[in-house]
C-alpha cells in the first residue's frame, strides 16, 4: 500500500475516532449515568475487565473471543457498549462497527457489521476496484460459571456463545466455492485475570465452517462441515488503565483456491477515561483469496458503560 494512501486513511480514522470520543460517551452513557441511583446501570466493573470488541463484535481481544460480558455492569445491572474498528492491511481494508448489551454480567447480546474493501485487489480478482464484502453478525454469550476477577483462582469465568453470520454477497461467495452464505459459530471460552500478577489468560474453542471469518462464506470444496478451532490470549495489565498482550487464532481451510492459515496479533489497550478504551495492534491475518499474508495496523475505539 502506498504510504500516502495509508497516512490519509489513518488520519481520517483518527478524525472519526475523535468525533466518537467527543460525542459518544454522552450519548451512550448519559441515560445510564442518570439511572445509576436506581441501580439499573451500576457501572461497577474494574477498568479493562470488560475486554474490548473483537472484529466480530463479541467482547474479548481484537481477534479472540473471551468469556467476559460487554459493558461495565456487575451482577446487579445492565451494561452497554459500542465500537468502531479499522484494519488497514497490505491489499485490503476491514472496517467493523457494532454495539452490545450486557445483562447482569450473565447474558450478552450484540450486533456487528463487517465491511471488507478489496481496494485495487478487487480488479485482480475480477470483482472490480473497491468491491466490498459485507457481513452482519449477531452474537450471544451466556456466562455459565466462575468470575473473571473474583472467586477461586483455579476457576476461570466460562462462557458459552454463538455468532450467527450472514454474508450479504451470497452470489459471489458461492461463485468462489463457498457452500453457504450464512453460518453459525459456537464458542466455549475460559478467561481469568490473576490480580496478584496482573496477568489475563484466555482460551476459546470455536466450532466453525467460516471462510475468512465468514467474509468468503461458509464451507467449501475441501471441507463443507464445521471444525474445531483454537483461540488463545495472554495479556499483562501494566496499570489500571493500560494492558499489553498477544493473541493467536486458528481457522479452517475450506476453499481449494485460497489457502487459509492462523491469525495473530500484538496489542496495547488503554482506557483514557472510565467509559473509553482505545486499542492499537499489529495484526497478521494470513493469506486472503490467493494474496500474500495480510499484515497491518489494528485501530479500535470502544465506548462502554
Amino acid at each position: 500500500m502506498h504510504p500516502i494512501t495509508l497516512s490519509c486513511r489513518i488520519s481520517g480514522l483518527l478524525g472519526l475516532f475523535g468525533a466518537v470520543l467527543c460525542g459518544a460517551p454522552a450519548i451512550l452513557c448519559g441515560a445510564p449515568a442518570m439511572a445509576e441511583d436506581a441501580g439499573l446501570f451500576d457501572g461497577g466493573k474494574l477498568l479493562l475487565t470488560n475486554g474490548v470488541s473483537t472484529i466480530e463484535g463479541s467482547a474479548g481481544g481484537g481477534l479472540a473471543s473471551w468469556a467476559v460480558i460487554p459493558g461495565m455492569e456487575t451482577d446487579h445491572g445492565i451494561g452497554l457498549s459500542a465500537f468502531a474498528t479499522d484494519v488497514p492491511l497490505r491489499d485490503f481494508n476491514l472496517e467493523t462497527h457494532g454495539f452490545a448489551i450486557g445483562l447482569r454480567n450473565r447474558l450478552a447480546l450484540g450486533y456487528a457489521r463487517e465491511n471488507f474493501d478489496t481496494l485495487s485487489a478487487g480488479e485482480a480478482l475480477g470483482l472490480g476496484h473497491g468491491y466490498t464484502f459485507r457481513q452482519d453478525i449477531v452474537t450471544a454469550r451466556l456466562r455459565l460459571v466462575g468470575d473473571l476477577v473474583y472467586g477461586p483462582q483455579w476457576l476461570p469465568q466460562i462462557t458459552l456463545g454463538t455468532d450467527f453470520k450472514h454474508n450479504l454477497n451470497g452470489a459471489v461467495v458461492r461463485l468462489v466455492g463457498a457452500k453457504q452464505s450464512a453460518g453459525t459459530d459456537f464458542t466455549l471460552s475460559a478467561t481469568k485475570l490473576v490480580l496478584g500478577s496482573s496477568v489475563l489468560i484466555n482460551t476459546t474453542f470455536r466450532l466453525t465452517d467460516a471462510n475468512q471469518f465468514g467474509l468468503l462464506g461458509f464451507g467449501g470444496d475441501k471441507n463443507a462441515h464445521r471444525s474445531g478451532q483454537f483461540e488463545g490470549s495472554l495479556a499483562y495489565q501494566m496499570s489500571r488503565r493500560l494492558a499489553i498482550g498477544g493473541e493467536w487464532r486458528t481457522r479452517p481451510d475450506n476453499l481449494g483456491f485460497a489457502r487459509e492459515t492462523a491469525s495473530h496479533d500484538v496489542f496495547v489497550a488503554w482506557a483514557p477515561a472510565r467509559h473509553v478504551t482505545l486499542t492499537a495492534a499489529w495484526v497478521d491475518i494470513g493469506p486472503v483469496a490467493t494474496f500474500r499474508p495480510q499484515r497491518g495496523a489494528y485501530l479500535s475505539v470502544q465506548i462502554a458503560c
